[in-house]
């Protein structure tokens, strides 16, 4: 069982929100999300707000009310690009630079751990 959940729209870098995404990828939500939020970086206070949006969907569909949220891990987590606004600054020699501020999309997919149990002979 799992649930999906997409923030869109992020006020930062695609390649900034990355590197905190990295650090979550497959690890079980309570690790992921202890990381997210000792982790000194403006992103990953963005994607702990995904994951737990993720975790909540998971728990409010239907059959999830049995999960408990030590059963769940971070099974993928992607960031995309969203659109770009185009700011202008002065550049030398009386031109105009361009600054492209961007936007994130981040999704994230949290499933139920599969525990394997050992056969006894």
């Amino acid at each position: 069982m799992e649930a999906i959940a997409i923030g869109r729209y992020l006020r930062q870098a695609p390649r900034k929100v990355r590197m905190a995404a990295d650090l979550v990828r497959g690890k079980d939500l309570e690790t992921a999300l202890n990381l997210l939020h000792y982790s000194n970086k403006k992103a990953s206070m963005l994607i702990e707000k995904v994951i737990r949006s993720a975790a909540a969907n998971l728990m409010n569909m239907e059959g999830g009310s049995k999960l408990t949220p030590e059963d769940l891990y971070v099974k993928s987590i992607w960031v995309d690009g969203g659109p770009m606004v185009k700011r202008y600054r002065a550049g030398s020699m009386g031109r105009a630079s361009i600054i492209r501020r961007r936007f994130s999309h981040v999704s994230v997919v949290v499933a139920e751990q599969v525990k394997k149990e050992k056969k006894e002979k």
